[in-house]
């Protein structure tokens, strides 16, 4: 299999995804959306080698122990980040998607964007485990949300 970036995220005054040009119309008819999703690549974190399907504690009520899979660890068998972000405006002359705020850094690749649309992103009764179900109930409650005091990162 192989990927190839269509664009990079833009994270410096500003963010944005910034589309190769070849791209640009692909842009039509997003406008009117209010979220995208970004599949993103995490550029700056080691490729995966293998050996770890498991992480100790990374956060803060989690247990001793999680799969990477329970996780939204960058560190990943296939190194596929997933955001979801505000969209603040779409300009598809210059293939850009200007974004509220986006986790990824700054020229981090983009594989694909997605709009989101709540019939099939949202679910109404979503569950989650005791060690997070303190967490926001939705991605308007999170900029508020001391994420700094959950996240148990290596000193």
């Amino acid at each position: 299999m192989e990927m190839k970036a269509i664009g990079s995220i833009r994270a410096q005054e500003g963010f944005a995804v910034e589309l190769a040009d070849e791209y640009a119309t692909g842009l039509s008819g997003l406008r009117g959306f209010s979220h995208v999703v970004v599949l993103w690549h995490p550029h700056e974190v080691p490729d995966w080698d293998g050996s770890a399907l498991t992480t100790p504690k990374p956060y803060r009520l989690a247990p001793d122990s999680l799969g990477i899979f329970a996780t939204r660890s960058p560190w990943r068998p296939n190194g596929i980040a997933m955001s979801v972000a505000e969209i603040v405006a779409v300009d598809e002359k210059k293939g850009t998607v200007s974004l509220a705020w986006i986790d990824a850094d700054h020229e981090s690749p983009v594989l694909d964007i997605k709009p989101y649309h709540p019939s099939s992103d949202r679910i109404r009764d979503a569950r989650v485990p005791d060690w997070c179900a303190h967490w926001p109930a939705c991605y308007e409650e999170s900029g508020a949300f001391d994420w700094e005091g959950e996240f148990l990162f290596p000193s």
